[in-house]
């Protein structure tokens, strides 16, 4: 049996084992919804204060509360760590590391880089990984995709790599990941349709599209829309 079509089944019958890196609003958040839908997840963050708050039940994350939290945690279905060398035991691997503004206003991908450096140690063959971090068009081919095959694995052959834009909108009681429409681009055909197939296990709606520059576009088209709205409604009041 190919090693994806070995994937495939594995999502569909919620065998893979999944992680999170970067355990903040947007991390937490898609851990929670991908164990509801039955997977076992492994949340990673270096933060420790972040890791000890989750490890003794106390949410701060303000679309979950700490008692949904603690059904997340006593079945043992999420369990979180700060120690990266777990990636060679999963099989998807989502990025959700924070990408603040420098005081330049230019976007911060440090964490980014940072993360996926520290992830090449651990990689195996096989394996999806995602990045969903908010960033520029680009990142994932140009900056993800080069550090990834540094040790010899080639994207779209020896693992998948993809590029799907995080959509949360805190307190927002009607849109939440489920039913929000998730945009998915990779670096080859194939990485498109196991990264889809792996979402539309817990989102509803899912359009992939034609590659990891387009989805990223898609991201900054969105969040110009967001902020023209928001200026335009200041010079209201």
């Amino acid at each position: 049996m190919p090693q994806t079509d070995c994937l495939e089944y594995k999502i569909e019958q919620r065998l893979a084992r999944v992680g999170i890196i970067g355990l903040g609003y947007v991390g937490l958040s898609l851990a929670a919804i991908i164990v509801e839908a039955g997977f076992q997840v492994t949340g990673i963050d270096i933060d420790v204060d972040k890791i000890a708050q989750i490890k003794q039940v106390s949410s701060y994350v303000s679309d979950l509360s700490s008692k949904q939290l603690a059904q997340l945690t006593v079945t043992g279905h999420l369990t979180v760590t700060t120690d990266m060398a777990v990636i060679s035991e999963l099989d998807i691997i989502c990025i959700c590391a924070p990408t603040p503004l420098r005081k330049t206003r230019t976007l911060d991908i440090s964490y980014i880089v940072t993360a996926v450096e520290s992830m090449t140690k651990a990689l195996k063959p096989n394996q999806l990984i995602i990045l969903e971090s908010c960033t520029y068009p680009d990142t994932t081919d140009e900056v993800v995709h080069p550090i990834l095959e540094q040790d010899g694995l080639q994207a779209g052959q020896d693992f998948s790599l993809a590029f799907s834009p995080e959509r949360i909108d805190p307190g927002n009681q009607y849109y939440h990941i489920g039913n929000t429409p998730k945009v998915v681009g990779s670096v080859t055909h194939t990485c498109t349709k196991l990264a889809t197939l792996f979402y539309q296990q817990f989102i509803s709606k899912v359009y992939p599209v034609s590659s990891s520059q387009a989805a990223e576009t898609v991201k900054l088209l969105g969040n110009t829309f967001r902020a023209v709205n928001i200026a335009l409604a200041a010079c209201r009041t």
